[in-house]
């Protein structure tokens, strides 16, 4: 039998067994203990810093060293300083334990809390559920009547709702010798789409039947809890995606699936145990359980989607990038392994092509671009970002790799946004001195001088890349300015150009909180990423000018407008016709729970939109190169002056 050591992590204080020669992230994942792992456990990005404790630790029966872990690889020695290593810092996906030992997860490597977007915009919907409930009075069995009890519930359906030709779903027929005769034969049965009886109770007053949708971002989850006989909704809950700690982007994911024998097995199970989860959790703050939920809607991106319904996903890893599926799929709940109603339908959305996948589809469902006399084009920003543009008259779509940085990863001080994430930033243009706001505070520095700041989240990234462009600290090419007389622009341990956003007496953390100049770079990459991919439909529209910009998710309900269009991250629009219209994949996911007619509107919508496959465009390089510049190389932003 292999070595099993004692590993126990602070300050969480979770401990437990694991074999000896597994990575201090690993053993984190098994523990479930929240530890940042933007890169998937590459080595590449840095961000899962843990302390390796020296010493005896009475209290925890442990004795700990830092010889008790693999040695320092030269990896690792580029992200520390001399002080930190010889305090024990470590990359956790590198890093192996051997023996016994006490691990620190600083505060700037743990998985806070994330702010998360529930809330879309109020929206009107028609009720048309997909279950439907039905009160019964069950004609008694008796001696001269032979008919079996299933058949006597599916007659009184006959002949009391004129529904013919139902099934009878296995989990139901179990117990409904006992459940008709439990109040004298009356009962309330549960049916699916007119197809098929999924729930049989005692009693003609039932509780209400209940629906869950879920938006899985790549990064959150949203669920919403509805009554499916009033459309009323009933709770909400959300939760950081748990699949972050094996890759902070699909990628990264589909990497970890290919590479690891139970890759594909690991990569469903945290999501299906979430989402099982959520659903106990939002039904519990009523009084009610998971067990009663009869419907579920499921949006996400297609990888996201390969992933919770344990598709293969390797071939959505490499050209052509073709799914699985791409049809709206209807799958029980126990094929699935969520824990609500075993008898429970899970419907999802379907793919539009490629990485634009069912979210996209409720996003349209919600937003309704192709009922509009007017051209709209539509951003979903995230880690994964989808952009359409068009009417009534024509729709197309993209999608575009936008990466992680905008939501405060790739960014040296990045950090999701939770309390203690710089939200909001402005720089004096003369002075060159900022004032930020940190979330969990209302007052903004320098009135405030103890912030408390953590890091920088991906509103924040926006507000300081534009700030320092107007500021003049920043060139057109992004480029930090070093001539500046002001304390803030120095160079760091590596002798390159930094912005001192925070000092460290201002911090919880310690330590100055800087703008580097690869920061400034990977917001360019991902916002060159979006401004090209939403040139590119409109030239295939055949536009120059949009009328409407909409931006959809959390990060487009937070960012400032302002700050968005100065650094170019979509073409120049009036800022009045600019509007965030929150959670709008939840919104579309609430729609198609609510009303099957939705679900076929989704799936012929899903079928009309032209995919523009911007990669494979002749002059996308020069394209994406010119859109780095801040605004842009080469396009007038007359909305700008």
């Amino acid at each position: 039998m292999a070595d099993t050591v004692e590993i126990v992590f602070q300050p969480s204080g979770r401990r437990g067994r694991t074999l000896a020669g597994t990575t201090l992230l690993a053993a984190a994942q098994e523990l479930g203990v929240g530890i940042e792992a933007v890169c998937g456990g590459k080595g590449v990005c840095g961000k899962c810093r843990v302390i390796v404790e020296e010493g005896r630790f009475e209290k925890l029966g442990i004795a700990s060293s830092q010889g008790h872990v693999s040695a320092l690889s030269p990896v690792e020695e580029k992200f520390f300083s001399r002080e930190e290593l010889e305090r024990g810092y470590r990359l956790a996906c590198l890093a192996q334990v051997n023996a016994d030992l006490v691990v620190t997860v600083p505060e700037e490597s743990r998985t806070a809390k994330q702010v998360i977007l529930e809330q879309g915009k109020t929206r009107a919907y028609s009720l048309n559920p997909a279950v439907k409930q039905y009160s019964l009075t069950i004609e008694p069995a008796a001696l001269d009547d032979a008919r079996d009890d299933r058949q006597r519930l599916l007659d009184a359906l006959a002949q009391s709702h004129g529904l013919e030709h139902l099934t009878v779903d296995y989990n139901v027929l179990r117990d409904l010798p006992q459940v008709l005769r439990q109040q004298d034969w009356q009962v309330t049965a549960t049916v699916w789409q007119g197809q098929e009886v999924i729930r049989v109770v005692p009693g003609r007053e039932a509780a209400p039947s209940l629906g869950i949708a879920i938006d899985i971002g790549t990064t959150t989850l949203a669920a919403f809890l509805c009554d499916l006989t009033t459309g009323e909704l009933l709770g909400r809950a959300s939760r950081m995606n748990p699949e972050i700690g094996y890759g902070e982007d699909v990628l990264a994911r589909i990497s970890y699936a290919m590479s690891n024998e139970d890759g594909r097995d690991k990569l469903q199970q945290v999501m299906l145990t979430a989402i099982s989860e959520l659903a106990a959790e939002m039904t519990a703050k009523i009084g009610r359980k998971a067990l009663e939920v009869d419907e579920m809607v499921l949006v996400y991106n297609t990888a996201m989607h390969h992933f919770t319904l344990g598709l293969e996903p390797k071939f959505m890893g490499r050209s052509p990038f073709v799914p699985a599926v791409s049809a709206p799929l209807d799958i029980k709940a126990r094929d699935l392994g969520i824990a609500i109603n075993p008898a429970a339908n899970i419907h999802s959305l379907p793919v539009e092509a490629g990485f634009v996948g069912p979210d996209n589809v409720a996003v349209l469902l919600a937003e309704e671009p192709y009922k509009s006399d007017k051209v709209k084009l539509i951003i979903d920003i995230g880690t994964n970002g989808e952009i359409d543009l068009g009417n009534k008259d024509r729709l197309l779509s993209t999608s575009c790799a936008t990466g992680p940085a905008l939501e405060g990863a790739q960014i040296a001080f990045g950090m999701r946004a939770a309390a203690g994430a710089i939200e909001r930033v402005e720089i004096d243009a003369e002075t060159k001195e900022p004032r930020y706001k940190v979330i969990g505070q209302e007052t903004w520095y320098p009135e405030l001088k103890f912030t408390g700041a953590q890091g920088i989240c991906g509103s924040g990234i926006i507000d300081v890349v534009a700030a320092l462009y107007t500021a003049g600290i920043i060139s057109k090419a992004g480029r930090i300015n070093g001539r500046l007389e002001t304390p803030r622009v120095r160079k760091d341990e590596n002798g390159r150009l930094e912005y001192v956003l925070a000092w460290a007496e201002e911090t919880a953390i310690h330590k100055d909180i800087t703008i580097k100049q690869g920061d400034i770079r990977a917001v360019q990459l991902a916002k060159g990423a979006i401004y090209t991919g939403a040139k590119y439909l409109m030239e295939k529209y055949g536009i120059e000018q949009v009328e409407e910009v909409i931006l959809a998710g959390a990060f487009g309900s937070y960012i400032n407008k302002q700050s968005a269009l100065t650094l170019g991250l979509f073409p120049d629009c009036d800022l009045d016709n600019v509007k965030a219209v929150g959670n709008a994949a939840g919104d579309g996911a609430r729609i198609a729970l609510l009303d099957i007619d939705k679900r076929r509107e989704a799936a012929s919508v899903a079928r009309q939109v032209e995919f523009v496959e911007t990669a494979v465009e002749p002059d996308f390089q020069t394209r994406f190169m010119e859109a780095l510049a801040i605004p842009h190389a080469k396009d007038s932003f007359p909305h700008l002056t």
